[in-house]
């Protein structure tokens, strides 16, 4: 893969994160991407719309592409996302053997790739990922600066 494919899928997955901020949501945006570069699902958080603890991009991504392909296993994916995953997504993609993850901004308060924990390429676990971060961060930052800025001024948060 190239690093112009990864910014034209990250272009995807921030479109996917301003339909998340639409309704109210974090603004995180997913693709996956099978092994031709055709992307066979996208997903944004839907927690708010939802209702769901669980609703996060990836989580929903990979239900998606796991339905589209027929198959659990996604080894030969690639999954790309707005935000450094959580550990609980971190998590669904090293047990969904993604081998590769492409994320945008780091994720310093919860981060579970890289910034607090590094779940997705921990060799002690039996999947790794290879990772690839910091594509088009400032763009996928400043989604999240501009909607918690509006909740600020809104008294939201």
């Amino acid at each position: 893969m190239t690093a112009i494919e990864y910014e034209t899928w990250m272009l995807l997955a921030l479109q996917q994160a301003d339909l998340a901020a639409a309704h109210g949501d974090v603004p995180v945006g997913c693709v996956i991407a099978d092994p031709h570069g055709t992307i066979i699902a996208q997903a944004h958080n839907r927690r708010e719309q939802d209702q769901d603890p669980t609703a996060h991009a990836e989580i929903i991504a990979l239900r998606l592409a796991a339905a589209a392909t027929g198959h659990w296993r996604l080894s030969d994916c690639t999954l790309v996302v707005t935000l450094e995953p959580c550990p609980m997504c971190a998590g669904a993609i090293v047990n969904a053997r993604i081998p590769r993850l492409v994320f945008g901004c780091l994720d310093p308060k919860s981060g579970g790739v890289r910034s607090l924990m590094r779940i997705a390429d921990d060799e002690r676990l039996n999947h790794r990922a290879h990772i690839v971060e910091g594509i088009l961060a400032e763009e996928c930052a400043q989604r999240l600066k501009d909607f918690f800025g509006r909740l600020r001024r809104d008294g939201k948060k």
